[in-house]
């Protein structure tokens, strides 16, 4: 069996009101495309293949890297069914009945997996629509059936009549259908309706009149199928989505201070007893340990906190990883390449950039710490800086175990700072500290006593 697999994704999005094509706008942090590329690979298809048309280059460029995916040209569009008739060239098999092809759509971001696996056990040999029943079907294809319960086709809500509006099972577009028949189909849909465009809808119509049963499914949540064309209707599926992710991580037993107030924008894995405070976001691949608590608005990107981690208010982590019991923050900014040991510290207004900070030791006011390897149990004054950068090169400061660094202090790299080393405090250091000694940059203290501050001119 071959299983293909067509995303529409060539319309403008005119509501959008945007240079950028509609597919391309993002939902919980990734394009929305993204999202239908991923559930379609999720069933392992034998290939993907992408009808594009407003921005096309532009939406290639953000996913030809993808291996099995492939892309149609529709211009002008003209259509449902005139979009997926550019895919024919790319579809596979068609000579067996089991050959199945599936249509997506890239603005209906959020059906999943296991419901699109769904519609294509319900296709069995002929055709299977994936449908929704509304409270206020305005402006849906409405699903026409028979009195036996059968579908028999699909009428446009603007080709539709009074008792056909009246219906309250939608077509959601999506459909799965034999691939030879639907290449048939699809060279035998007309454009004589209100918008004089070729419709896929059609396909079920010429089933009916070719014997082919037309089967059907739904979703398991409604907002699966909401699609986006506007930018209220973004905002509306982003909460959606928001307020489902929240309910698994609730069911997994983490504590959300308030669900409205969470934002996920990747993939999140927590232990047990996670606590995660209000209007926190989370991006990239984060792991949270047993008993870690974020404090509220912090930013986690990439991210692997160890067991018992505390992470205080307004705090930004990006591509860092702490060991169990650290606490970091409030206001404290973790970027790429930052290691913290047990217990350790990191505190108001320090930044911490391609370094490890060892178990112990802690770092706990108005600090940069760039590019270092700091020890154990070292204690870092505030105020201190690591000069790493020369304008044009970076250099690297290590610290040794049970060094003790005052206040004010700048250790200009590459420099070393021995075991057991004090720096006193306002210390410039251009060359290493020996183990175990006082190091400082005396300075001469004095007073002019007849001295007097400046008046301001008038």
């Amino acid at each position: 069996m071959s299983l293909n697999i067509v995303i529409l994704a060539a319309g403008m999005g005119k509501r959008m009101q945007s240079d950028l094509p509609k597919v391309l706008h993002t939902l919980a942090g990734k394009p929305m495309l993204a999202h239908v590329i991923e559930s379609a690979m999720q069933l392992d298809p034998t290939r993907i293949t992408v009808v594009v048309g407003h921005g096309a280059e532009t939406v290639k460029a953000d996913f030809a890297h993808i291996p099995g995916i492939e892309f149609a040209l529709q211009q002008p569009q003209q259509g449902t069914g005139h979009a997926v008739q550019q895919a024919v060239p790319f579809l596979t098999g068609g000579q067996a009945p089991e050959d199945t092809t599936l249509v997506l759509y890239g603005d209906v971001p959020l059906v999943q997996a296991q419901t699109l696996q769904r519609l294509l056990q319900a296709r069995e040999q002929g055709v299977a629509v994936l449908t929704e029943t509304l409270p206020d079907p305005s402006g849906y294809g409405r699903i026409i059936r028979n009195e036996a319960g059968n579908v028999i086709r699909i009428v446009e809500h603007k080709d539709a009549s009074e008792a056909e509006r009246a219906v309250t099972e939608v077509n959601t577009g999506i459909l799965a259908a034999p691939t030879g028949l639907l290449k048939n189909w699809l060279g035998r849909i007309n454009n004589n309706n209100a918008q004089g465009e070729y419709y896929l809808t059609d396909v079920i119509a010429l089933s009916v009149q070719d014997g082919v049963t037309v089967g059907a499914a739904q979703p398991d949540f409604p907002w699966e199928t909401l699609g986006v064309n506007s930018r209220i209707q973004q905002a509306q599926l982003e909460r959606a989505w928001q307020a489902e992710q929240a309910k698994r991580l609730l069911e997994a037993g983490v504590t959300l201070a308030d669900p409205a107030r969470f934002d996920l924008r990747g993939n999140l894995t927590c232990g047990r007893d996670v606590f995660i405070d209000v209007g926190c976001v989370f991006e990239g691949n984060v792991t949270l340990a047993d008993g870690v608590r974020i404090g509220p608005h912090c930013v986690l990107r990439d991210v692997k906190l160890g067991t018992g981690t505390r992470v205080e208010a307004f705090s930004h982590l990006q591509e860092a990883e702490a060991a169990e019991q650290a606490v970091i923050g409030p206001y404290a900014r973790l970027r790429p390449g930052t290691q913290l040991g047990a217990h350790s510290h990191v505190g108001n207004f320090v930044e911490l950039k391609k370094t490890t900070l060892g178990a112990n030791s802690k770092a706990n006011h108005l600090s940069y710490l760039g590019d270092a390897q700091i020890g154990q149990r070292v204690n870092i004054g505030a105020g201190t800086i690591t000069c790493n950068y020369d304008g044009v090169n970076k250099f690297q400061t290590i610290i040794e175990d049970d060094v003790f660094i005052g206040s004010d202090t700048q250790l200009v790299a590459p420099v070393t700072v021995h075991k057991g080393a004090t720096l006193a405090a306002g210390t410039t250091l251009v060359k290493a500290a020996p183990a175990d000694a006082l190091t400082l940059s005396p300075k001469k203290q004095e007073s002019k006593l007849n001295w007097k501050r400046p008046d301001k001119k008038a």
